[in-house]
């Protein structure tokens, strides 16, 4: 499955760690991460010689051609915010990971559209078990 992974970039890097993790876990599983790059902790500096036109041109392409999307919320993002509703407008799966001690946007958690998931996780298993039950849903 192509999966489009979805993560904070200028709003904060603090759970890069966590987006590392999890697109190997996505890796490992067989599927092909469009995003990978985002998991890197130096894809600031790679990305900063891109224009915005670019980015929004390359990342909505994919966004697209996805299969699904996986987003990890747990740093507000305007353009994992835009993402996720791209993505949704466009009918493809979403699913929504926020760490459980967080606050995530109501915007989200109330969201009940077909389609979308939001979860939160409380550990590294958590966070597997609510990314494998997604994968197995007939739109996931």
């Amino acid at each position: 499955m192509d999966l489009y992974f979805s993560c904070s970039l200028t709003g904060g890097r603090q759970d890069q760690p966590i987006y590392a993790a999890m697109v190997t876990h996505l890796q490992g599983l067989g599927h092909r991460v469009l995003t990978e790059h985002l998991a890197s902790p130096t894809v600031l500096a790679a990305d900063s010689a891109l224009a915005p036109e670019a980015v929004y041109q390359r990342d909505t392409a994919w966004l697209r051609d996805c299969d699904a999307v996986i987003a990890e919320v747990s740093t507000p993002s305007h353009g994992v915010g835009y993402e996720v509703a791209y993505a949704l407008e466009r009918g493809k799966p979403v699913l929504c990971l926020a760490r459980a001690e967080v606050r995530v946007s109501k915007m989200l958690t109330g969201l009940r559209q077909p389609g979308f998931t939001f979860a939160a996780y409380g550990s590294e298993e958590e966070l597997r078990a609510h990314v494998a039950a997604f994968l197995a849903a007939p739109s996931g």
